[in-house]
């Protein structure tokens, strides 16, 4: 079977006139508007989850590391959803205080509004040290703020230098997450 060349006398044309107009009228063509950054447009809400003051509570003892000092903060898209973040990291002295850093984190999410999660709630009713996560309930059901504790697998996946801090303490991170188009979201465990 041979092609109609009727059709592609029209077709040419058709096609041309078809991208002058999106290219003219700023319409991105298909192939850009799929490879679009889901993280565009979000840095006022990064600002919102850096301005929660919970990033700047530490119980007493607790210090930046070295290599630490910035609040860390913006938005990463590599599992296929696009998430939020601004985070701190901090070192307490001595790994059996790890119980304090937990105590705080509860006390000073509780007095912000933060809602702990089920584990979160368990943990409380044993009072030992634990990864903490929190949302801000039906108020807010797409940021969470997680505490946890800092292993060196995490430390070498992120392939961070870390000072003699960590040497001497246990190293914890306080993150606020969202997702980057607002849907809702949760504690996983």
């Amino acid at each position: 079977m041979t092609p109609r060349k009727a059709a592609s006398w029209f077709a040419t044309p058709l096609l041309t006139a078809a991208l002058a107009t999106g290219a003219l009228t700023g319409c991105r063509p298909l192939s850009d508007a799929v490879s679009a950054s889901a993280c565009e447009g979000t840095e006022s809400r990064v600002d919102d989850l850096r301005s929660y003051g919970i990033l700047d509570s530490l119980p007493q003892g607790a210090a930046v590391p070295r290599g630490f000092e910035d609040l860390d903060s913006g938005c990463w898209e590599d599992s296929g959803e696009a998430w939020l973040y601004a985070e701190r990291t901090y070192v307490f002295p001595g790994d059996d205080d790890r119980a304090d850093v937990t105590r705080h984190y509860r006390a000073a999410a509780e007095r912000e509004g933060w809602k702990p999660s089920r584990t979160t709630q368990q943990s409380a009713k044993e009072n030992g040290p634990t990864s903490l996560c929190f949302t801000r309930g039906t108020a807010d059901d797409a940021t969470i703020l997680d505490v946890y504790f800092l292993t060196e697998e995490i430390l070498d996946a992120e392939e961070r230098e870390t000072g003699p801090e960590f040497d001497s303490g246990a190293g914890y991170r306080v993150a606020i997450t969202s997702t980057a188009d607002g849907s809702a979201t949760d504690c996983s465990a």
